[in-house]
């Protein structure tokens, strides 16, 4: 039985604007509904907030992102990684690794992701790829890219 990950990225007002940002980095369509969408009256907090977002584009890149509601509570802080003497620290639970065929391409996806972003680790050589390096967007999300080792 065939299985599909998807990542799902959980963000607080910023879903609909990383999408985009997605889309228009790998490619794709976006797929937005929101909670008035699906029935919470206009007006009422977080109603223009996306309850399902996904990029799907012909690559077979595939992401899903959701607002978290906010109303009545405090917002979360972002999770913060960078590296330390040679060595990644991090408060995110997870990061986002893309793997591309070819330098060029990394170095494109890279050039979209980073734009806003901050670089933890730059887009390089390394012992174990061609290109490898390591990012956090405008929104948050740590990306690991890198071309695909040869096996």
């Amino acid at each position: 039985m065939p299985v599909t990950a998807v990542t799902h990225l959980n963000f607080q007002g910023r879903a609909r604007a990383a999408l985009d940002l997605y889309a228009s980095v790998f490619g794709g369509e976006v797929r937005v509904a929101t909670y008035g969408d699906l029935g919470l009256p206009a007006g009422l907090p977080d109603a223009d907030q996306v309850v399902f977002g996904q990029v799907t584009a012909p690559s077979g890149f595939t992401v899903m992102a959701y607002d978290v509601p906010v109303a009545g509570r405090a917002a979360t802080e972002p999770a913060v990684t960078r590296r330390e003497h040679g060595t990644t620290i991090t408060t995110s639970p997870f990061f986002v690794a893309v793997h591309a065929d070819t330098v060029a391409e990394v170095e494109e996806l890279w050039a979209g992701l980073a734009d806003g972003g901050t670089v933890v680790e730059p887009l390089g050589p390394s012992a174990w790829a061609p290109a490898f390096g390591m990012l956090t967007d405008r929104f948050g999300i740590t990306w690991v890219l890198d071309v695909a080792a040869a096996g």
